[in-house]
């Protein structure tokens, strides 16, 4: 559904037909059959209160969302409902109330008309708001369930119990908000929304209509995708002011900004599955919904001035019939009419070019900056990588640093052991042969002289030796030479004395 149907809506469209509201019984688990529209079927934790009543919305027998309600401030606390499905058109906007909140006692089982429950509903509208504290006050009952997103045919979301007061610009800018988001960010997002769990909900402030219905501070949603191995959660956040455009928050920081800190999905929608590719995705398309609240703010706030002229010229009184142009004025007027059209096409052309380029412009600049966020990003994730590494194997210095020091004095009580293992050995010997070992290095060093002197008499004795016999030797042979001559010179002698 786009904007100009919104537009047609005029604000809010109403269904025809009956419509059974339940009360849940205090002692009930969670909303009773109304649990199927909260993720994993449990609603939000720590918002349970005594002023807060717990509300299953049904339908022509069948349950449409769920409702906690504040009967303190008289506005629900949130709405719970699956995902959007856009209602027929045509019905009577019928605005009801709940008796069973004011009279628990009443025999109405079903959410009637104010009209017909005043006589039969006692204290009526003493803890619920009524359609005659909205009459003659600057606000309208705005829906934290837009009938648009309802898959209902009938009045289901036209409750009081479902309705917040909202200034009727603000209430425009409300709708045409979770339209775009459920339109273009989120169901797409989640298989076509059959698995996408929302809250919406309100937060109150010090201000109150007719000092009783309380008027929000802000308004919220949550939602959560529970498809396998692509789930994600987001939250966002509308100021009631005029001109704050919505702001996207993740869930866990949605829930410090609201009352009591509540946890909104169980296991906060399966957050260690989440895709977060899927929420890039969700985030760039609400930056699209985001310009696209500046630019129809702005718009808004250009057509006042020349809205005002037009009234303030319908007021002045009609000319004269002596200021009436001239024939022959008219005529040129007919012939230059084609030439004025002409320039004003000329001119609208050129307005829309540079509208468009500009939006451009602006296209190709996000796109840069988103490319630039990525890269920045992945840059520190890296860095970040890199020095929880660097500090890891820092961390682990002193372990082992640690460890080799065990290691070693483990080596160094071995060794002890060894030595005493040789020390008991030496001990157990018998005390002679250690004297002898001990007393055996200076008898061997006393010897060394002894044994040298010895040597080297022998040496000399058998020197003395040789050089004696060498000496007997020649004297024997010179005397046996000697001998032989004599001999020989004897015989010589005798046979020839007289030459001799």
């Amino acid at each position: 559904m786009g904007p100009a149907r919104w537009l047609a809506l005029g604000g809010l469209l109403a269904l025809a037909g009956l419509l059974e509201g339940r009360l849940v019984r205090k002692e009930e688990a969670g909303f009773g059959e109304c649990n199927r529209f909260f993720y994993a079927g449990t609603p939000p934790a720590g918002l349970a209160a005594a002023a807060h009543v717990k509300i299953c919305q049904r339908s022509e027998g069948a349950e449409r969302f769920a409702t906690l309600y504040s009967t303190r401030d008289r506005i629900p606390v949130y709405s719970a409902f699956r995902a959007a499905h856009p209602a027929p058109l045509g019905a009577e906007q019928r605005w009801l109330v709940e008796p069973q909140i004011d009279d628990p006692s009443s025999s109405l089982e079903e959410v009637t008309d104010e009209a017909d429950a005043t006589s039969s509903v006692n204290n009526l509208g003493s803890k619920q708001a009524l359609n005659a504290d909205y009459l003659g006050s600057d606000y309208q009952t705005g829906q934290l369930y837009p009938f648009s997103l309802s898959s209902d045919p009938h009045t289901a979301t036209f409750t009081l119990t479902n309705a917040a007061p909202m200034t009727p610009s603000f209430q425009k800018q409300w709708y045409l908000t979770l339209n775009s988001l459920m339109d273009l960010a989120l169901s797409p997002q989640c298989g076509n929304g059959e698995e996408l769990y929302i809250l919406t909900g309100a937060v109150p402030s010090d201000l109150k209509v007719k000092d009783k219905v309380t008027i929000p501070e802000f308004v919220w949603l949550a939602a959560c995708c529970a498809v396998p191995g692509g789930g994600w959660a987001m939250g966002f956040v509308k100021h009631t002011r005029d001109g704050d455009v919505i702001e996207d928050v993740m869930v866990k920081e949605l829930e410090k900004l609201l009352p009591f800190n509540p946890q909104l999905f169980q296991d906060n929608c399966g957050e260690m599955e989440q895709d977060t590719e899927k929420m890039k995705k969700i985030l760039e398309m609400v930056n699209q919904v985001q310009d696209e609240e500046r630019r129809v703010h702005t718009e808004g706030a250009s057509r006042t001035p020349s809205s005002t002229r037009s009234t303030r010229s319908a007021l002045l009184p009609p000319e004269t019939s002596g200021e009436k142009s001239s024939l022959l004025g008219k005529l040129l007027g007919f012939i230059a009419t084609p030439f004025i059209k002409l320039c004003q096409l000329i001119y609208c052309l050129a307005i829309g070019i540079l509208k468009y380029t500009v939006y451009f412009v602006w296209y190709v600049t996000k796109q840069v900056t988103y490319g630039l966020e990525s890269c920045l990003y992945r840059l520190g994730s890296a860095t970040i990588s890199y020095f929880l590494a660097i500090g890891e194997e820092l961390a682990s210095i002193p372990w082992k640093v640690l460890k080799v020091m065990v290691r070693i004095t483990r080596a160094i009580l071995r060794i002890l052991c060894c030595l005493l293992k040789v020390v008991c050995r030496v001990l157990g010997l018998p005390v002679r042969v250690l004297v002898d070992v001990a007393t055996f290095p200076v008898y061997t060093v006393g010897a060394v002289p002894i044994v040298c002197r010895d040597i080297a008499v022998g040496l000399g004795g058998i020197i003395s030796l040789l050089f004696d016999t060498a000496f007997g030797t020649m004297g024997g042979i010179f005397q046996v030479l000697f001998t032989v001559c004599k001999r020989i010179g004897f015989k010589i002698t005798s046979d020839n004395p007289g030459e001799l």
